[in-house]
């Protein structure tokens, strides 16, 4: 009896879930098979031989991939170093980590255009030390997307670390200690290998952010295509629905492809568990 209250209780949130997305995305999976009242895999067949579509796939995955790896070298250290402090300072700098989260990714998207423009101020601050003789060329190309999805997704690799190494056992490291491990050594063999799950869920989350992501790269990246602005090119200002279908469902099964890859990795990594 306890455990059917307990099921009940799921029973809203179940019922939102199927009503409001798998639904949807089952649909929308469904739709991309017919085209004109026929059964088809030319949509399919039309991308994933199309030059274009390629090389928009292939940057989009550069951008995520580069992204993902950035966030995890800035925010793996930083996310040790908070772990480690007391719990006042603690929160202070969680605050600091997470308060970017509560702009709006268009103010912080237009704010990096003013820095990365050719007016900018990175470029104006180069040139007035004579460091460069000619703007750079940042806006408006991966770089560009790469530094805005950056800046949009460090906090939750952070943030995910961080609960992670706070639960970490500080013994453990005075114990690699004791039986003669350097720090370097202790971090490597204890913290690193004891921080994958967070890893492994802080990486999902800034890569599938980064390959579905629209207002930064839009903003950012110019003409530069990505599959978001892709999927909204063709659905918004061509109208082609079934195309803009497609399109979302590859997106779809590139994120369970990353994730189930992922989870494969950190059994790997952590057999266990």
């Amino acid at each position: 009896m306890k455990n059917k209250g307990l099921y009940l209780l799921l029973l809203p949130g179940v019922l939102f879930l199927t009503l409001f997305m798998i639904i949807p995305i089952v649909l929308t999976i469904a739709s991309t098979f017919f085209h004109e009242g026929s059964f088809t895999f030319a949509g399919y067949r039309q991308f994933l031989t199309d030059p274009y579509f390629i090389k928009i796939l292939l940057t989009t995955l550069q951008v995520s991939l580069v992204t993902t790896i950035a966030c995890i070298l800035l925010g793996f250290p930083a996310a040790y170093y908070i772990s480690k402090l007391g719990p006042r300072k603690k929160v202070i700098l969680l605050a600091l980590a997470i308060f970017p989260l509560l702009m709006s990714s268009v103010v912080r998207s237009f704010s990096w255009m003013i820095i990365l423009g050719k007016k900018g101020l990175l470029n104006s601050s180069l040139i007035s030390m004579g460091l460069i003789e000619k703007p750079l060329e940042i806006l408006y190309t991966p770089t560009a997307m790469m530094i805005g999805l950056i800046h949009l997704f460090l906090p939750l690799i952070i943030i995910t670390l961080v609960g992670v190494m706070e639960n970490i056992d500080p013994d453990l490291i005075k114990a690699a200690e004791s039986l003669g491990a350097s720090r370097f050594t202790a971090f490597r063999k204890v913290i690193v290998p004891l921080s994958v799950p967070g890893l492994i869920v802080g990486s999902i989350l800034v890569f599938v952010g980064s390959l579905t992501a629209y207002t930064t790269p839009a903003l950012l990246g110019g003409k530069q295509r990505v599959i978001s602005t892709f999927l909204y090119q063709n659905a918004i200002t061509l109208n082609d629905w079934h195309r803009a279908s497609v399109i979302a469902t590859i997106m779809i099964v590139i994120t369970l492809a990353v994730i189930f890859l992922m989870n494969k990795l950190a059994t790997k990594l952590n057999p266990k568990g």
